[in-house]
Parts: structure tokens; C-alpha cells; sequence
């Protein structure tokens, strides 16, 4: 939950991409990969212009990571990659953005993401630039362009998130489809469409060879995915010992399709560079990028809000929030929810927006507009609060019925703390907690404000006592030692540090 927005976005309007593509609907293009003419929506004038429009609503969804060095370090590598591609004159634009994601994505017309959540996970400058090459190869082969054709041939419309690919996940609360509604929605909600395999090869292959003719081995590429995989068993092996099945997941692997076959062709795409004469690889850069990325914010940010344990802190807006025993927490950009074990109830937690209303009571007028139900003043922890219990208008008219408490906060903040559930027997069983949970909404405490401190990578040596020592030290919650390996390449059968190398620790 983020300052520059609590409240969620509409999902991006169809109609701007329609606009600004049916005047190029037919348009013959000659691909600057390929060299072969394709008919397209999108011509290169309208790649630029769609990739800056959503450019901006991408920056609102995520935020960008506030650290100059890291931005300028990621934008270099960015830039050299990309004057080695095939549209070097395309005006590239390369953002870190603050996420903790594992995820990079491109847009039309030169606009390359990545979240500081993956950079924490990559060991080397030469896999920070597979990843952005793997990027930079969707943009040079006009992905984006040919999935919205493709589109708007099979009579779909052209929608944001076709261009947009597989990048931009709905934040929904799993297992609770009444708390979806409204308070989960991003940029390219439910909208979401992933790149072809033959995409994702070919992206594959130019990444490989933007790092060759950059003097990186193109070994990389493999590296990349083996560090994505990891993550994949990490959480695997995290949902088995609790006896949850696996997530599906929501990172860069799972959005870019990756089965043995795809790593076998990597693997041998490589291999050929390496029988090419004149390609001679450097050193992979792995101490200038862990000098770069050394004190980057790792999980939470301060303006995100962090969690921490059962409890939620979030130093900007000055509030502090603690889940019942058994119950987990769920920050998004759009809301705070406090969830129960089986996920089918909670409380959610948004900012009112200033013009909402800057009362409580004057909140309960403008924005929730009972039109019955009971009203009754309340106190949370000193705060001036108004619980509502009853119907209020609906968006299309009529009426439903809502649980709620809107409470001025610090800062003159107000906040909504709605009760949701999937259906009202769930309702019932979760009141107590749903209570509980209302009940710990509390102006940051001088304690609450030293436990909210981010958590940032560090670099240190190998101690001889290897991840077990390490482990000892490190605030990162339950299996520390499993999630260090996973920080540094170790997991799952990975090469062990020697005693001494530089390793990345979490502080």
C-alpha cells in the first residue's frame, strides 16, 4: 500500500489503444528483425506514442524505485544492450521499479522495466543483461505490435493489455472473490496475455546475442532462468511444508513460458556462440553488480508499508495495523487486507481519497452513502471512527449491504476499513477476527516506528560457518538459511560460495 495510490485504478481504457492503432490498421511494416514485410495496427510512430501513454500508467501502478545509483547503473547496461540491437535509434527508456515482483517486462517503443524485487535474486551484471536483452528483443521484433494485430484480426478489439503482454498480474486476495471486487484491481486487471513460444525463442535468441556482442557469454540467458526456476521451487517446497499446493506464481518465469525444451535451446543457442570467430567474452561483472545494487531495499518499501510478522507499519501515513493469530497480512499498491487462514474473509484497509471527504462523518455522506442500516460512533485506539452496518447505493442503483468503519487517521488521513467475505456464513465464522483486526487500526507507537524499518541487501564475505551462520544473524522471517541460498544462487543444488567471496545477506 503505497502513498502515491490506495485506491485502485480502472482498469486501462480500450479506447486510447484503439485510437491511436486504427489509423495504422493495415499498415505494412518491414520487421527490423526478421527484414520480412508484416501488416500491422501499430506502425512505429504508434508504437512510440502507445508506449509513452502507457509508460505512465505503468509508473502509477508500481512506482519508481527511488535510488539514483541503481536507476543509472540498470540504464547503462540498458543502453549499451540496446545500440547493439537491431532499432538502436528508438528512444529506450529503462526503469527500476519498486516492486518486490520477481518480473521485467517491455512496452512499445523502447520502454524496458525491471523490479529492484528480481535485481535482488540476479548475481552479475551479464544477468541483469539477459534479462534486459531477453526485454529488448520483444520490443526490436515487435511483439507487442504482432499480438495486437493478431488481435484485432480474430475481431477481439485491441486491448492495453495485449501490448502490455504478460507483465501486468490482477492483485486479487485468492479464495475470496467478494474482496476481489474493487479492491484488487491494476493496471491490466484480468486482461493479462502471454507472448507466443515462438515470441519467447526469438526474444531468447536476440538476448543471447546482444550479450555476445557486448562481451558477455550468452551463457547468461541460461543462468537467468535457472535463478527463476529456483524461485519457482523455493515456493514450492514453502507451500509443501505447509501442506498448500503449489502457486502458480506471478514473476517473470511464469509469465515467459520456460519447459526443458526452451532451456535445452538456450543452451545450445550459447553454445554456438561460443564456435563463432571474433566474440570474445569479459568478465561477467559480478562485483560491480553487487557493488550497485548494495543497500537496495529488499522486500517492503517505506512508502509501500511493511510487513512485518502479523504486524503492518506504514511510517508516511503513520498507521500501524496487527493481524489476528493465524491470520496474514496482503499489501498491494491498492489496499491492505488482513486475511483469515482459509482466505474466504477479511478486513481491507484504503486510504479515502481528499476529496472524499475529510471527516469520518462527511466520508459516510459522500462516499458510502447509506441509504439505512445502522450508524454509531466509535473510538480505535483515540482515532474518531464511524462503524456502518446496512445497505448503501449502489453503482448501478439499487443497493447492498456493507460492513464498515471509517476512521480519521494521522495526518488528517481518513481510512476505510471495510469487512468483506465470500459469502455470509464465512461473515459469521470471522467476526471475532474481522473485529480484532479493526480493532489494532492504531497511530504508529515510538516501538512501531523502530520495527518499520525497511529491510535492505547487503554484501559481506562467506563466513566458514557457510549459510547456517549467516542465518543466525539475518531478520528474515522463518527458513532464513533456505532463503539466503535462494539470494545467492545456492538453492536447490547450486555452487556453494567459497569462504571469503562476496555473498548478498538481507540487514
Amino acid at each position: 500500500m503505497t502513498l502515491r495510490r490506495f485506491f485502485p485504478l480502472r482498469p486501462v481504457s480500450a479506447g486510447l489503444l484503439t485510437l491511436a492503432l486504427l489509423a495504422g490498421c493495415g499498415t505494412p511494416v518491414v520487421n527490423p528483425v526478421t527484414g520480412e514485410a508484416e501488416r500491422t495496427v501499430m506502425s512505429e510512430a504508434d508504437e512510440a506514442s502507445v508506449g509513452a501513454k502507457q509508460h505512465q500508467q505503468v509508473l502509477k501502478e508500481y512506482g519508481v524505485y527511488d535510488n539514483p545509483k541503481v536507476q543509472a547503473y540498470v540504464n547503462e547496461v540498458g543502453q549499451k544492450l540496446a545500440a547493439q540491437s537491431q532499432r538502436p535509434n528508438l528512444k529506450w527508456t529503462f526503469t527500476v521499479l519498486d516492486s518486490t515482483e520477481i518480473n521485467a517486462f517491455a512496452l512499445p517503443g523502447g520502454y524496458v522495466y525491471i523490479t529492484r524485487g528480481i535485481m535482488a535474486y540476479l548475481d552479475s551484471e551479464a544477468q541483469l543483461a539477459g534479462v534486459l536483452g531477453h526485454e529488448i528483443g520483444h520490443v526490436c521484433a515487435r511483439h507487442g505490435a504482432q499480438r495486437a494485430t493478431q488481435q484485432q484480426k480474430a475481431g477481439l478489439g485491441v486491448l492495453a493489455a495485449t501490448v502490455l503482454g504478460a507483465v501486468l498480474e490482477a492483485k486479487g486476495v485468492s479464495g475470496a472473490t467478494d474482496l476481489a471486487s474493487k479492491t484488487s484491481q491494476s493496471v491490466a486487471a484480468g486482461l493479462v496475455a502471454s507472448y507466443s513460444r515462438e515470441q519467447e525463442s526469438q526474444a531468447d535468441e536476440l538476448g543471447a546475442d546482444y550479450l555476445a556482442h557486448n562481451h558477455y557469454n550468452p551463457r547468461n540467458m541460461v543462468d537467468v532462468i535457472t535463478v527463476l526456476k529456483n524461485q519457482e521451487r523455493f515456493a514450492a517446497d514453502q507451500a509443501k511444508a505447509e501442506g498448500k499446493p503449489a502457486p502458480s506464481g506471478n514473476n517473470w518465469l511464469a509469465s515467459h513460458p520456460s519447459n526443458d525444451k526452451r532451456l535445452a535451446d538456450i543452451t545450445q543457442i550459447a553454445a554456438n556462440y561460443a564456435l563463432q570467430p571474433g566474440l570474445s567474452y569479459g568478465d561477467d561483472q559480478r562485483v560491480r553488480y553487487l557493488e550497485a545494487i548494495n543497500g537496495m531495499t529488499f522486500g517492503d518499501s517505506q512508502a509501500q508499508g511493511v510487513v512485518r510478522g502479523r504486524n503492518f507499519y506504514h511510517e508516511g501515513l503513520g498507521i500501524a495495523l496487527s493481524a489476528p493469530e493465524g491470520w496474514r497480512l496482503q499489501n498491494s499498491t491498492q489496499a491492505i487486507v488482513l486475511a483469515n487462514a482459509a482466505g474466504d474473509a477479511g478486513l481491507i484497509v484504503r486510504l479515502v481519497p481528499e476529496q472524499a471527504g475529510r471527516t469520518p462523518d462527511e466520508v459516510m455522506r459522500k462516499l458510502v452513502q447509506p441509504v439505512g442500516g445502522r450508524t454509531e460512533p466509535r473510538t480505535l485506539n483515540g482515532l474518531s471512527a464511524t462503524h456502518f452496518a446496512g445497505p448503501v447505493r449502489g453503482d448501478q442503483g439499487g443497493s447492498r449491504n456493507v460492513v464498515l468503519t471509517v476512521v480519521g487517521g494521522p495526518g488528517e488521513h481518513v481510512f476505510l476499513l471495510q469487512y468483506a467475505a465470500k459469502d455470509a456464513p464465512a461473515m459469521q465464522r470471522s467476526i471475532a477476527g474481522l473485529r480484532e483486526a479493526e480493532g489494532s487500526f492504531r497511530a504508529m507507537t515510538p516501538a512501531d516506528r523502530a520495527a518499520a524499518k525497511p529491510w535492505a541487501v547487503k554484501t559481506k564475505p562467506f563466513p566458514r560457518g557457510g549459510f547456517v551462520e549467516l542465518a543466525r544473524s539475518s531478520p528474515l522471517p522463518n527458513q532464513a538459511e533456505a532463503r539466503l541460498r535462494l539470494l545467492n544462487g545456492a538453492y536447490a543444488g547450486g555452487p556453494e560460495p567459497k569462504p571469503g567471496q562476496l555473498v548478498k545477506v538481507v540487514d
